[in-house]
């Protein structure tokens, strides 16, 4: 007898579930004992054509009219549900000739200027380079690569073949560099406001000390700076942070409202540019999860230089070349604008209250 304290209670059936295998045995049960379609769907919860179908898929045909009359068998409908289970799919309707166009487009843009399939659907919808019936959705495409549909192959798109995740822990026993991260407002981790940065370095070679590359992504505009300085040490941060004073000169503290970098021995004296208006704060150690827009971008970086490849036989400009070719790619997070786009716009805010006054 059923108990309000009891656990004999079943919950009802999620309409549009699949059949299980007790369910099927149920119906195996419930038929022997004669009930009719209609009984044995209000019993195991489903539409009655449910059990037509499942007992016409579980029952043998009959090979003669000698014999019994074949009976339904859970086993046999649940082993040629898994059957059709393996040929379930979608089907494509995708017209290729009506959007042959559009992907040989694709195709250039990935393999000329490196860009995603989604940089490149939302791009040419946000621009209205194609017609919206020419246009496939990104999860299309991507599909299509992988059943080889598409002039492109997966080692043209390599970030889809190293996705990986990554552990999120603190190791707290190593000394801040100076102000922690935990210090940090929170309107820098809102996304609202433009001016706040996360920066990094990027090695070539890891044998001998030779010319590295300073990186720094703006949070909200995405906008990626890419500098070839001497070494990984202060004094090539030094360089850079030089640079970017000589570049933006009294607005700098403007452009570049916060920093945050890791605790990496080149950043030992970051904090001393804070005189030039700018906040520095920190990550905790090993955790470079807390700096993720640097990461990803610095990732980017890597399809321009490789691990092991050589920084010094790159100049300056061939450095700078490869972060304006990042900030010329559509983002999805942007609505498909460009981070140079959204960024020369802030930089026309800031230099406009000069002419004002």
């Amino acid at each position: 007898m059923d108990q309000q304290h009891s656990n004999t209670f079943e919950e009802p059936r999620k309409r549009g579930k699949h059949l299980t295998l007790e369910e099927r045995g149920m119906i195996q049960a419930l038929q022997r004992q004669g009930l009719s379609l209609r009984a044995i769907a209000e019993a195991v919860g489903c539409a009655h054509t449910t059990i037509h179908y499942e007992l016409k898929r579980g029952t043998p045909k009959r090979k003669s009219n000698r014999g019994r009359q074949p009976m339904y068998k859970a086993k046999r409908g649940q082993d040629a549900y898994k059957e059709h289970r393996k040929r379930s799919r979608r089907p494509c309707k995708l017209d290729k000739d009506s959007c042959e166009p559009f992907i040989q487009w694709l195709a250039k843009m990935v393999r000329t200027k490196r860009w995603s399939l989604d940089a490149c659907v939302g791009y040419a919808r946000l621009n209205h380079l194609f017609e919206p019936a020419q246009i496939p959705c990104t999860k299309t495409l991507y599909n299509m690569v992988w059943a080889g549909k598409l002039p492109i192959s997966l080692f043209e798109l390599p970030h889809i073949l190293g996705r990986k995740g990554h552990r999120k822990w603190n190791r707290k026993n190593k000394r801040m560099k100076g102000r922690s991260i935990e210090e940090r407002p929170d309107i820098v981790v809102q996304g609202t406001e433009i001016g706040h940065w996360e920066v990094d370095t990027v090695v070539g070679q890891r044998e001998g000390r030779e010319a590295v590359a300073f990186t720094a992504v703006e949070k909200v505009t995405r906008n990626y700076i890419a500098i070839r300085i001497s070494g990984r040490t202060c004094a090539g941060v030094d360089e850079a942070m030089q640079q970017l004073h000589e570049m933006y000169g009294e607005h700098f503290g403007e452009v570049f409202k916060t920093m945050t970098a890791d605790n990496g021995p080149e950043f030992e004296k970051l904090s001393t540019f804070e005189r030039l208006g700018t906040k520095v704060y920190f990550t905790h150690p090993y955790s470079s999860w807390e700096r993720p827009q640097n990461e990803r971008h610095n990732g980017l970086l890597r399809d321009f230089i490789p691990k092991g490849s050589s920084i010094a036989q790159l100049s300056a400009d061939d450095v700078l070349n490869m972060a304006d070719e990042l900030n010329q790619r559509p983002r999805r997070i942007l609505g498909y604008h460009t981070p140079t786009e959204l960024f020369d716009a802030f930089l026309d805010q800031v230099y406009a209250i000069d002419n004002v006054s």
